[in-house]
């Protein structure tokens, strides 16, 4: 009984209405995984600057579709617990791709990052982005009527571990952010130029330098 209401919960999560309008069925993996491809092609076409902007806007494009599906799954209440921590699990996908397209869009206009390092960066983000990627399908799995076998305690010890591993890669993907904006801190800070770069990226945490 326990699992069929998970699975009634899931289902309610991912097919749902908002403002009174239905929104489809979307799976976040593939969004996550199209924010990686376009990530990639970035770094394997990217030559000059311009280039780079030009890729990246498809990258901010996937992101964009899949910002209207996170708003709208922040917008669903009243889960039960085991669904409820499916969906925060799912909503953190969603704060590192968050964290990737602000803060990436911003180095792009950063003349203290050159095109190579740009592109060491980018390659950063899309493994990690793939490896938090990785987790979402392993919870993806234990929600698929095809592991209905799975017991109740099985089931959720799984979700409870995919949720640890995406805090632990969202504060990953966190502090690498924090470590690359640092390094355009230190560069701006020889330089007399940290006012701008302050201005770009909001005041720095030194607790990553």
């Amino acid at each position: 009984m326990k699992t069929k209401i998970f699975m009634l919960c899931v289902s309610f999560m991912l097919i749902t209405t908002n403002m009174n309008a239905q929104w489809t069925v979307v799976d976040p993996s593939n969004l996550a995984q199209g924010i990686v491809n376009t990530t990639r092609n970035v770094v394997q076409t990217s030559t000059t600057a311009t280039n780079m902007v030009k890729s990246f806007q498809e990258t901010v494009k996937i992101y964009e579709q899949g910002k209207r599906y996170y708003d709208a799954l922040k917008s669903v209440n009243n889960l039960v617990k085991d669904a409820k921590k499916v969906q925060k699990t799912i909503l953190l996908v969603g704060e590192v791709s968050d964290i990737y397209v602000n803060n990436f869009q911003k180095m792009l206009s950063d003349s203290n990052y050159s095109v190579e390092e740009l592109n060491a960066i980018a390659s950063g983000y899309a493994k990690l982005l793939e490896q938090s990627n990785d987790v979402l399908n392993e919870l993806k799995g234990v929600v698929n009527i095809s592991t209905l076998s799975l017991s109740d305690k099985d089931r959720m010890d799984v979700v409870n571990h995919c949720y640890d591993e995406m805090v632990d890669y969202r504060n990953l993907v966190r502090y690498y952010t924090n470590k690359n904006i640092g390094v355009s801190y230190l560069r701006a800070k020889k330089k007399g130029e940290t006012a701008r770069v302050t201005a770009l990226y909001g005041n720095p945490d030194e607790r990553y330098w």
